[in-house]
C-alpha cells in the first residue's frame, strides 16, 4: 500500500514557476513509476509527466515538454514537478501516481487527493 500527498500548489501569474512534490508513504516506493496528471473543470484526467523507478527515463506530455520537469528522490520517497512559463492553460487540479509508467491513467495504482495550480494571465 503507497498512500500519496501533493503539496506545492497555489496561484501565479502567467510566466511563472511552481515546484509540486509528492510525498509517500510505504517501503515499496521505489519500485513504482510515478506520474503527474492534472483535470480542469470539466475535463478528463490528462497526463502531464512520468518517470520510472530509479529515474532513468522521463515522459511529458507534448503541451508541457520543455516547461515541465519530472524528478524523484527514492531517499526521502518523493517525487517532484519542476513547472516553468507557466501558463492560464495549465491551471487545473494536479495528481501524482504510483504504478506501471504510462501515459494512461489506468496503469497506476494509487493516487493522491490532488492539489490546485491556477495561473492568472
Amino acid at each position: 500500500q503507497v498512500q500519496l500527498v501533493e503539496s506545492g500548489g497555489g496561484l501565479v501569474q502567467a510566466g511563472g514557476s511552481l515546484r509540486l512534490s509528492c510525498a509517500a508513504s510505504g517501503r515499496t516506493f521505489n519500485k513504482y513509476a510515478m506520474g503527474w496528471f492534472r483535470q480542469a473543470p470539466g475535463k478528463d484526467r490528462d497526463f502531464v509527466a512520468a518517470i520510472n523507478w530509479s529515474g532513468s527515463m522521463e515522459y511529458y506530455a507534448d503541451s508541457v515538454k520543455g516547461r515541465f520537469t519530472i524528478s524523484r528522490d527514492n531517499a526521502k520517497n518523493t517525487v517532484y514537478l519542476q513547472m516553468n512559463s507557466l501558463k492560464p492553460e495549465d491551471t487545473a487540479v494536479y495528481y501524482c501516481a504510483a504504478g506501471v509508467i504510462s501515459r494512461a491513467t489506468n496503469t497506476y495504482y494509487y493516487w493522491g487527493q490532488g492539489t490546485q495550480v491556477t495561473v492568472s494571465s
